[in-house]
């Protein structure tokens, strides 16, 4: 499926900031579960709102506080999302 242009391009920066030993699983993770979701919503293109959830759906505890910090220094505003749910921050 096809990205918007510009939440790829804040996607490829951010995934070049997480450790290069995560690097490659949390972009092919990431990627497929945005895919889906996109899907699922009919839409034509992964946008921002995809990847954010892509994020939030499985990232393991102890990486959460380094993807809050990545997300928001890349330009996602995963808050206008309704991201964290269930007050976990």
């Amino acid at each position: 499926m096809n990205w918007e242009t510009g939440t790829e391009n804040k996607f490829k920066v951010l995934i070049s900031k997480i450790p290069v030993f995560h690097r490659h699983i949390t972009e092919s993770v990431v990627r497929q579960k945005a895919a889906e979701l996109a899907a699922k919503r009919s839409a034509t293109e992964v946008g921002e709102q995809d990847v954010v959830a892509a994020f939030f759906s499985d990232v393991p505890s102890p990486f959460y506080s380094m993807m809050l910090r990545l997300l928001e220094q890349n330009g996602f505003d995963y808050k206008k999302y309704g991201y964290p749910k269930n007050g976990k921050q």
